[in-house]
């Protein structure tokens, strides 16, 4: 059985998708759409499928069993209404929206439509997470340290408040959602962020927010796009007799039995888009990340911004 998969978007990560998707068996990327035909040209070469400059083409052309949405933050919203009344699977890249009210609206149209969905929460499954889960299960966290230091990404759209709703929304809520894994809900916080005058675009480019978690925990998370490279995107966390330290590429462990760094056996994009297909087929539930549970990361991380854009409370 061949699953036949449509791409809305051609930037780095529909790319990172497509090479996925196109390892597996028997899937077929039969179609990219992009408004910047070129980029959409070559992703579809390397996919083997059609290239669209508009995304209505793609779905107009048929014969999709599931739709990939990965597109910036402030494009979502039609597409998904298109993908939900021709009733298809729905994958869409994190964030699911730059706004709240968009990522709510869209989250009642697809439990009411009953749709598969997933959700670009690839640290999910990571099988890092899945060993930093099974040690918390006996020491529970008391304390989250998160910080996202990294460079602006080199697309116009991402230092636009309105482009991508700021970095809390773009990147650091991948953090946000694995505390969420680990830790549980928040509940309360605080933030405050800043502008510098040669930061990227309008949005607050240094930020942190200390927060409580419903368990007792309590954590911060720290951001800035001001740097020349990546420098320090990871989740610390202590528990009783125990600290971890979560990149996307591994993790570090100290514990009773010393210190050890166990490196990711696995590309979890790679694996979350298998689950995915295993789902769209019906051969499996591995999904980590659907839309729903996507929508509460959201909820955070726009909570979060809001605060830091006044110098106050998380209002969750």
């Amino acid at each position: 059985m061949t699953t036949r998969i449509g791409i809305v978007g051609a930037g780095f990560i529909a790319g990172r998708h497509v090479d996925s998707l196109t390892a597996l068996d028997g899937v077929e990327v039969v179609g990219v759409a992009d408004p910047r035909t070129d980029r959409a040209e070559v992703l579809a070469a390397r996919a083997g499928g059609a290239a669209h400059d508009r995304w209505e083409r793609l779905l107009d052309a048929g014969g999709l069993d599931a739709v990939y949405v990965c597109v910036p933050p402030h494009a979502h919203g039609a597409v998904e209404d298109a993908v939900v009344d021709l009733g298809l699977p729905l994958f869409v890249e994190k964030p699911p929206a730059r706004d709240l009210a968009t990522a709510e609206r869209l989250a009642g149209r697809v439990a009411a439509a009953g749709l598969l969905t997933a959700v670009g929460y690839h640290w999910r499954y990571l099988d890092t997470v899945e060993l930093a889960r099974r040690l918390l299960a006996g020491a529970p966290a008391r304390l989250v340290l998160g910080a996202w230091l990294d460079r602006a990404p080199r697309v116009e759209w991402w230092g636009r408040q309105d482009g991508s709703g700021g970095q809390v929304v773009e990147q650091l809520t991948h953090l946000l959602d694995l505390a969420r894994v680990l830790v549980g809900e928040v509940e309360s916080g605080w933030a405050v962020g800043a502008r510098s005058p040669d930061g990227p675009g309008d949005i607050q480019d240094v930020g942190t927010a200390s927060v409580r978690f419903a368990s007792g925990a309590v954590g911060s998370f720290t951001h800035s796009c001001l740097l020349p490279r990546g420098f320090r995107i990871g989740l610390e966390v202590v528990a009783p007799g125990l600290g971890l330290w979560l990149t996307e590429h591994q993790v570090a462990v100290s514990d009773a039995e010393g210190e050890r760094v166990v490196e990711r056996a696995f590309d979890p994009v790679e694996v979350e888009d298998a689950a995915f297909v295993a789902a769209v087929r019906g051969e499996g539930d591995g999904v980590r990340a659907t839309y729903a549970d996507a929508l509460a990361t959201h909820r955070l991380a726009v909570a979060v911004a809001a605060a830091a854009a006044g110098g106050g409370e998380v209002r969750l």
